[in-house]
């Protein structure tokens, strides 16, 4: 009996103590990383998560890549992380404009989406902005930890600044 108990503590210590290496991420929303951009002392870069509830590949990165601690403790460290629904019916308003949900076909799209992804609407996209919001780049389709850190670095610590893609990359 002592060792069931006992092989049943371990299992839930296991369980558990693998479970924490997982890290949440605080996502937050659009409005919420400007206020923090505009408020902070030293504002960060966004990154912004553009997403569908129907997309199978978001979760998976997600769970995969947003998840790995890595991953998570960098992003946090040098970007605001924005989660956008690229179906939100939530207008959202962006240096002037108000940005709307268009209905069309089955689904419809965010006006705001459709701008970050400059017309590609392909899920997952994650899209990279500066400091001023100014574009850097929308990086399609699902990437596994290493990629998206390789990515994740040369935006996130200046890197494009110097050095094109290509010779950054090795290719």
């Amino acid at each position: 009996m002592r060792t069931k108990v006992t092989q049943i503590g371990l299992f839930f210590l296991f369980l558990f103590g693998f479970q924490s290496h997982a890290q949440n991420i605080d996502w937050l929303t659009w409005e919420e990383a400007v206020q923090l951009s505009q408020t902070d002392a030293k504002p960060k870069k966004m990154f912004i998560d553009v997403y569908t509830d129907w997309c199978g590949w978001c979760k998976k990165m997600d769970k995969d890549t947003f998840q790995n601690p890595e991953v998570s403790a960098y992003m946090k460290d040098n970007f605001y992380m924005v989660k956008l629904d690229a179906e939100g019916k939530d207008p959202i308003e962006f240096q002037g404009k108000t940005f709307q949900f268009v209905p069309s076909g089955r689904r419809g799209y965010h006006e705001f989406a459709a701008a970050l992804l400059q017309g590609k609407m392909s899920y997952p996209t994650v899209v990279f902005l500066d400091e001023d919001f100014k574009m850097l780049s929308p990086v399609p389709g699902y990437q596994k930890v290493e990629p998206f850190l390789q990515i994740a670095r040369y935006f996130g610590d200046n890197i494009y600044k110097d050095k094109d893609w290509q010779t950054y990359a090795g290719k």
